[in-house]
C-alpha cells in the first residue's frame, strides 16, 4: 500500500543570511564570554586587594568541578543513549503515513546527525553542570566534613552525617534521576523519529532494541528509587508529621519499616524491568509498575495513616513522649540553649526594703538608658551631621567606653555611637556630577559618641566625642577617623594620586577661603587602576565610560567598591550568615566596623527547624534601613563563631574565631578546612577590640523565640503547650511585630547585693502565649569574659499578675496626668516621640523606663528629650530627669549617692518630678545656679527656634556655668 503524503521542503537561506546569522551568533557569544571574563578577573582582583585571593580560587575551582563532572556525566550519559537508540534503529520500517510523514525529520537528522548530538549533548550538559556549580557549599561540607562527637538516638550515626554527608547524596541521586529521566524521553524522542517505536503503523508497537533499552532505563530508574527509600529512612530525622521536628511514634514505628519494606519492592520491580530484556513483554514491567504504585500507597501511606489515626492520636500525650524529648533535648543542644534554667523571680519588690533602698538599688542594679538609638538618629545628624553630605544610620548603636563618667569611675558606661558617612543624596542638584560623586566625596569623618543615661539639660545627647574636627574622650588618629568604607559609602569611589600633586578628595569643611581641606587616601584597600586596560576592565564593569576617560583617573588611582562592611565580609566569607547590625568601634585609634557571623546548617536531626527571617523579625528589621533582615532560610543549628572587623579607612577584613574553648563548633571547623587560613585564631584579637564585642542580637532573638517553648523540659507538658510564652510585640509600633532586645548594663538577677557588678547585657521580657501578662524576663551577659554568653531566665509566679510592656505603655499613656502632660508637648504642631521601652529587674519587682521625645514641627526639626517616663506596679512617674523619673516612681524626694552609674544631675528645674531637696548656699554658689538656669533657658530657646549657632554657645555657655556650680559645691556635676 502506498500512501501518497507529500514531504515538506526546508526552506534554503542565502549565503548573506547566513553569513549574517553566523556574525550575530559570534558576537553574542563574544559578549556573553566577555563579560563573564570581566566579571572574574575584577572579582580576583577584588580578592587580591582584601588579601583573600584563596576564597575566590577555592570557590572558582569547586565550581568548575562540580560543573564538569556533573555536566559532563549528563552530557554523556545523555549522548550515550542517543547514539545507542540510533545504532539500533530498524533497518526497515513498514510503509504507512505516520512513517512518511516522519522522512523529512529522518533526512535532516541523518545528515546533521552528530551536529545535532552535539548540541544537544552540550546544551543539556551546561545546563546540569551550571546547576551543580551552585552546590559547592554541600560539596565542600562533605569533602571537609567534620565530626560533632554525637550521635542521633534513632539511628545512632554521627550527627555530621545528616548535617554534612546526607545532603550530598540527596543531590547525587538527584542528578542521577534526572540523567535517568532525560535519558529516557531523548532515547524515546530518537526511537520514534527512526522507527523504533511506532505508534500509528500496523503490526509491532515496539521493535526488539527499542523495547530493552527503555526496560533498561526503566529498571534503572526504580533501582533509583530504592535508593530513595533507603535514604528516606534517615530523612526522617527531620520529619514534621509530629509536634516537633524530629520522627515521631507513627514514623518510627510504621513509616520507618514501610520505607525498608519499599526499598526490597523496588529492587524486586526493577528485575522485572530488567527480565523483559528477555522475555520480550511488557506484561511484566506492567505488573512490576502497578506493585510499585500500590505498594506505595498500601505501605508507604494507608498503614501509617492508620497508625496515626487509631494508636498515636487516642495516646499521643504517652506515645510521642519519648520522642518530645528527644526533640527538646537536641534543640536545646543545637541552639545553644542548653543550659537555660528557669530561676524563681518574686515579680514584686522585696517587702522589707524602703522606698529609699529601692530608689538607691535602681541606681545600683543598672545603667539605664534614656538615650534611644533608634529615635535619636536625626539629633545627630542636627547637631553633629555638620554638612548635608553626612549623615549617619537611622539606627545608632550601643557600645561601651571607659572613663566617661564624672564621679572618677573608670567602670565602662553604656555609650551611644554612630559614624558620620558621606551622603551623596545630600548633594545639591548642581554638586551632582560624576567627578564629585567618585572622585571628591569619598569619604565621612568621625565618630559621634552620647552616654546613654542621661542627657544635656536641653534634652540633646550629652557628647563626649563630636565636632570636625573631632574632639572628645575617645582617642581616634586622623586617618582611623575617615570612613572609606561604610554602611552609606558610595557604590564605588576612585582615589589616590602620585607623591606631590594636589589633593582632590574633600575631607573637612573648614573656615578657609576655599571652605574645605582636601586630603588623598593613602591606604590600600582599593584595586589599583592605574593602567589602561585595568580602566577599561573597570569602564566595562561599572558601564561608565568616564573611569577610562577621566583625568581624574591617573597611575596611583584605586577603586573602592564593595564598601559597606557586612557585604564585605559577606564576599570573603560567603559560608557564613550575618548579622543584620554591624556596628563601629575604636581600636587602636581605628574605627572598625564589627560583623556577627554565624554558622549554620539545617541538619541537625530532631532539632526544631526555625525559619531565620520569621525567627530574629522585630520592629526594627521591618522599619529601619540599617538594620538588615535575614532571609527565610530553614535552619536548626547555630553559632556566633566568627567575629569579623571590618577598618573603616583601609576596609581590611579580618574574621576571628570566637568561643571555640568553651563551645566547640564542627560546623566552623568543617570551613576552616575548605578554606584553610581565612579564620584567625581567637589569640590572635587584638586586646583592644575584644572588650568592644558583644552578644548578637540575631542569635539572641532566635535563642528567645525558641525559649518561648524550650523552656518547658517536660514532654508531658510540652506537648499540652499550656506553659509557652510569646515575645511581647513593639509597644511603640503600628503593627504587630515582636519587640526588638535591647543592650544596657544591669545585673541579670536584679539584686543589689549580688557578687557579681552589672554586666552589659541584651535583655527582653517574655509575655505570656495569650495574654500580655509579663512571665519572664530573660538576659544574656554580653561582655566578653568567664560568663560571657550566659543566660538569665526568671519567671515571675503563675498566680500573680505582673504587668508587661504593652500593659504597661497603655497604663502611661492612660495615666490622666501623663496623659495631659503629653497633650501640653504636642501644642503647636510639636510631635512626641515615646521612645524604646525598657524593663529593668530590681529587688524582686521590675521597672519600666521609657524616654519622651519632642519634635518640633516643621522641617528641619529633630527629637529631644523632654520627659522621662517610669512605671511600677501601676505608679507612673513623669519627669524631666531620669532621676526625678525614678524618685517619683518610688516616692522618694531626693535622688540617694549612686553604687552603679551615677545619675544625671543638673541645675534645679521647675518640671513635674518629685526630686530635690533644701540645701543651704553660698551667694557665690547662687549666682552660678542662675548663670546656669538663665544658659539652659536660652538654649532650650535657640532649640525651638531651629537656630544651632545659638544652642551650641549657650549649650558651651551651660557647660562654663555648671562646672562653675560643680567647683562652688566641692564636687563635680554632670549636666542632665
Amino acid at each position: 500500500m502506498t500512501f501518497n503524503v507529500p514531504v515538506p521542503q526546508l526552506p534554503t537561506l542565502s549565503r548573506r543570511v547566513r553569513v549574517l546569522l553566523v556574525a550575530v551568533v559570534v558576537v553574542i557569544v563574544a559578549l556573553i564570554l566577555l563579560n563573564v571574563f570581566v566579571s572574574q578577573y575584577t572579582s580576583l582582583l577584588w580578592f587580591r586587594s582584601v588579601g583573600h585571593a584563596s576564597v575566590y580560587s577555592r570557590r572558582l575551582v569547586t565550581e568548575l568541578l562540580l560543573f564538569a563532572m556533573f555536566g559532563l556525566a549528563m552530557a554523556i550519559v545523555v549522548a550515550v543513549n542517543i547514539v545507542l537508540a540510533y545504532r539500533f534503529r530498524p533497518a526497515f520500517r513498514p510503509a504507512s503515513q505516520e512513517q512518511q510523514q516522519l522522512d523529512a525529520a529522518r533526512d535532516v537528522l541523518h545528515r546533521f546527525r552528530w551536529w545535532v548530538l552535539a548540541i544537544v549533548s552540550v546544551f543539556i550538559g551546561i545546563i546540569t553542570g551550571a546547576s551543580a556549580s551552585t552546590h559547592w557549599k554541600t560539596w565542600l561540607l562533605w569533602r571537609n566534613g567534620t565530626s560533632f562527637g554525637i550521635k542521633d538516638p534513632q539511628f545512632h550515626r554521627d550527627i555530621s552525617y545528616f548535617a554534612f554527608t546526607y545532603p550530598m547524596q540527596r543531590y547525587v541521586l538527584s542528578v542521577l534521576f534526572a540523567i535517568v529521566i532525560v535519558s529516557l524521553i531523548a532515547v524515546l524522542i530518537t526511537e520514534y523519529v527512526f522507527g523504533g517505536v511506532r505508534l500509528q503503523t500496523p503490526g509491532p508497537k515496539w521493535t526488539p532494541a527499542g523495547r530493552v533499552h527503555v526496560s533498561v532505563l526503566l529498571g534503572v530508574f526504580v533501582l533509583l528509587k530504592a535508593v530513595a527509600y533507603w535514604l528516606d529512612r534517615y530523612g526522617l530525622a527531620f520529619s514534621g508529621r509530629g509536634i516537633v521536628t524530629g520522627p515521631s511514634y507513627t514514623d518510627v514505628n510504621a513509616v520507618l519499616p514501610a520505607k525498608t519494606i519499599l526499598v526490597f519492592v523496588a529492587v524486586i520491580c526493577a528485575l522485572l524491568f530488567f527480565a523483559n530484556i528477555v522475555t520480550r513483554n511488557w506484561l511484566l514491567p506492567a505488573v512490576a509498575l502497578g506493585l510499585m504504585v500500590l505498594s506505595a500507597i498500601v505501605i508507604g501511606g494507608v498503614y501509617p495513616a492508620l497508625v496515626q489515626q487509631f494508636k498515636v492520636k487516642p495516646s499521643a500525650s504517652d506515645l510521642e513522649a519519648p520522642y518530645i524529648q528527644r526533640n527538646i533535648t537536641a534543640t536545646r543542644a543545637a541552639y545553644g540553649i542548653g543550659s537555660v534554667k528557669p530561676q524563681s523571680y518574686a515579680g514584686v519588690f522585696d517587702p522589707t526594703s524602703s522606698p529609699t533602698t529601692l530608689r538607691a538599688d535602681a541606681n545600683a542594679v543598672a545603667q539605664i538608658r534614656v538615650l534611644d538609638p533608634n529615635v535619636v538618629s536625626q539629633t545627630f545628624e542636627q547637631l553633629q551631621q555638620q554638612r548635608s553630605y553626612y549623615t549617619f544610620p537611622e539606627t545608632l548603636d550601643v557600645d561601651r567606653y571607659p572613663g566617661l563618667t564624672t564621679d572618677g569611675s573608670q567602670s565602662l558606661t553604656d555609650t551611644v555611637v554612630g559614624v558620620r558617612d558621606v551622603n551623596l543624596s545630600g548633594l545639591q542638584p548642581g554638586q551632582r556630577n560624576w567627578i564629585n560623586e567618585h572622585l571628591v566625596y569619598t569619604h565621612g569623618y568621625g565618630m559621634v559618641a552620647a552616654v546613654a543615661d542621661t542627657s544635656t539639660s536641653g534634652g540633646a545627647p550629652d557628647f563626649v566625642e563630636q565636632d570636625l574636627p573631632p574632639t572628645g574622650s575617645i582617642p581616634i588618629t586622623q586617618n582611623g577617623a575617615r570612613i572609606y568604607f561604610g554602611e552609606s559609602s558610595p557604590s564605588y569611589s576612585i582615589v589616590g594620586a602620585p607623591a606631590g600633586a594636589k589633593p582632590r578628595e574633600l575631607d573637612l569643611p573648614s573656615g578657609n577661603a576655599n571652605g574645605q581641606t582636601n586630603t588623598t587616601y593613602d591606604g590600600n584597600g582599593g584595586v589599583k587602576i592605574g593602567s589602561t586596560w585595568r580602566q577599561l576592565l573597570y569602564a566595562w564593569k561599572f558601564k561608565d565610560k568616564n573611569i577610562l576617560l577621566a583625568s581624574g583617573v591617573n597611575s596611583k588611582s584605586q577603586i573602592l567598591y564593595v564598601r559597606d562592611p557586612r557585604k564585605r565580609v559577606a564576599k570573603v566569607a560567603p559560608w557564613l550568615t550575618l548579622d543584620g547590625d554591624p556596628y563601629p568601634v575604636v581600636v587602636g585609634g581605628q574605627i572598625e566596623w564589627v560583623v556577627d557571623g554565624y554558622t549554620t546548617t539545617s541538619g541537625y536531626p530532631y532539632s526544631e527547624q526555625q525559619s531565620l527571617g520569621s525567627a530574629t523579625k522585630t520592629s526594627l528589621t521591618t522599619t529601619s534601613t540599617s538594620v538588615s533582615a535575614q532571609q527565610n532560610t530553614k535552619i536548626n543549628y547555630i553559632r556566633n563563631s566568627v567575629k569579623a572587623t571590618v577598618n573603616a579607612y583601609t576596609g581590611k577584613v579580618t574574621l576571628y574565631a570566637w568561643n571555640q574553648k568553651s563551645d566547640p563548633d564542627p560546623v566552623l571547623e568543617t570551613w576552616e578546612k575548605a578554606f584553610p587560613g581565612v579564620v584567625q585564631p581567637e589569640t590572635s584579637m587584638p586586646a583592644a577590640l575584644v572588650p568592644h564585642l558583644r552578644y548578637p542580637e540575631d542569635l539572641f532573638n532566635v535563642q528567645r523565640e525558641l525559649l518561648t517553648q524550650y523552656h518547658v523540659l517536660q514532654p508531658h507538658a510540652f506537648y499540652n503547650g499550656t506553659e509557652f510564652w510569646n515575645v511581647p510585640n513593639d509597644p511603640n509600633a503600628t503593627d504587630a511585630v515582636p519587640q526588638p532586645a535591647y543592650y544596657f548594663t544591669m545585673t541579670p538577677d536584679g539584686s543589689p547585693t549580688n557578687a557579681a557588678p552589672p554586666v552589659f547585657s541584651l535583655t527582653s521580657p517574655l509575655v505570656s502565649l495569650n495574654r500580655r501578662n509579663l512571665t519572664a524576663y530573660l538576659s544574656v551577659d554580653s561582655q566578653p569574659g568567664p560568663n560571657y554568653g550566659k543566660f538569665t531566665l526568671l519567671t515571675v509566679p503563675a498566680d500573680r499578675v505582673t504587668d508587661g510592656p504593652q500593659q504597661v505603655h497603655n497604663d502611661i499613656e492612660s495615666t490622666t496626668t501623663v496623659s495631659r502632660l503629653l497633650s501640653l508637648l504636642r501644642q503647636g504642631g510639636s510631635r512626641v516621640v515615646i521612645g524604646n521601652l525598657l524593663t529593668v529587674p530590681v529587688d524582686g519587682g521590675f521597672v519600666y523606663v521609657e524616654p519622651a521625645y519632642v519634635k518640633a514641627a516643621g522641617a528641619g526639626s529633630f527629637p529631644v528629650l523632654r520627659e522621662v517616663i517610669a512605671d511600677s506596679n501601676g505608679t507612673v512617674a513623669f519627669a524631666p530627669t531620669l532621676d526625678q523619673a525614678l524618685n517619683g516612681v518610688f516616692g522618694v524626694k531626693s535622688s540617694p549617692a549612686s553604687t552603679g552609674s551615677p545619675p544625671s544631675s543638673g541645675p534645679p528645674s521647675s518640671g513635674t518630678g518629685n526630686g530635690g531637696g533644701t540645701t543651704k548656699v553660698s551667694p557665690a554658689l547662687k549666682q552660678a545656679i542662675a548663670a546656669a538656669q538663665q544658659a539652659e533657658t536660652a538654649a532650650k530657646a535657640a532649640l525651638r527656634r531651629g537656630d544651632f549657632a545659638a544652642y551650641g554657645e549657650d549649650e558651651q555657655k551651660l557647660a562654663t556655668a555648671l562646672s562653675r556650680v560643680a567647683a562652688l559645691a566641692g564636687s563635680s556635676s554632670k549636666s542632665g
